[in-house]
């Protein structure tokens, strides 16, 4: 893998990917955030060595670096997901070549179902904790220890300052922002009424398919992390509706400019 982060890094580097302080991974409820860039440089991910492709139709497949309110960031336009068909070392491997690059920082944004009957659809939750319920690690495999300590510690995966700065931004801003337990699934199916009811039991505030193995990875290399989740759907097992994912989606866009709002805020303090 080191071999193939050299590829991978070297060809983006030759493409004018110079020194980003923040990697910054757009999950639905984010993509426009792409309008808000001042664009240096792209790379499609087919043309990036040894980099997985997005099938997920409303994913792009784009890595962008350009400035964002003053600072230099690296953006994935299009995330991948262990449903898709990739292993956890494919999903995380862009989260490597962004460390590689220089970024310090992680910001993630995605989807989620609100198991937390508190939280509405629409609105916004900073992710505190996580549950990792997808079978496996992005760190278990040889050779991990030449890229980080293997036992990375996770007693505090989300950066706490910056969780605080993102609650001062919502209040500012006037965003409902909640604060929760984010469970991790594998998917693409959703989740039945029992599972839901588990979900709840252990702990999680939300639950989605993605972000947790890119935080995992982005311990290993001792960045400061955080996510947000925008709540498309309220996951209540006694009422529980067939759900239609373009609502999902259309969810998601009607709450991204709180999300974009968050985001360029944030920066701006980095």
């Amino acid at each position: 893998m080191i071999n193939q982060i050299t590829e991978s890094t070297e060809y983006l580097q030759s493409k004018g990917f110079e020194t980003p302080e923040i990697g910054i991974i757009l999950g639905t409820g984010l993509g426009q955030l792409i309008d808000e860039l001042d664009i240096i440089a792209e790379a499609s991910y087919n043309h990036i060595p040894n980099f997985p492709t997005a099938t997920v139709e409303f994913h792009k497949g784009k890595l962008i670096y350009g400035m964002l309110e003053g600072k230099k960031v690296v953006v994935m336009q299009g995330r991948f997901h262990i449903y898709e068909g990739y292993t956890l070392q494919d999903v995380t491997f862009p989260v490597r070549i962004m460390e590689k690059l220089g970024i310090k920082t992680l910001l993630v944004s995605n989807a989620s179902g609100a198991i937390n009957l508190d939280y509405k659809k629409g609105e916004l939750m900073l992710i505190d904790d996580h549950i990792n319920l997808q079978g496996g690690s992005p760190l278990a495999f040889k050779g991990v220890s030449e890229l980080g300590e293997r036992f990375a510690d996770m007693s505090a995966p989300y950066d706490a300052d910056i969780n605080s700065k993102f609650e001062n931004i919502a209040k500012d801003h006037n965003i409902t922002l909640h604060k929760g337990v984010y469970a991790s699934v594998v998917g693409p199916q959703l989740e039945t009424r029992a599972e839901y009811r588990m979900l709840k039991t252990i702990g999680a505030d939300a639950v989605g398919m993605s972000t947790v193995p890119e935080i995992i990875v982005a311990n290993h290399l001792n960045l400061k992390a955080a996510a947000v989740s925008v709540l498309t759907d309220e996951c209540n097992p006694d009422d529980l509706k067939p759900v239609d994912i373009s609502e999902i989606i259309a969810m998601a866009g009607k709450a991204e400019p709180h999300m974009i709002t968050l985001f360029k805020e944030l920066i701006k303090t980095l």
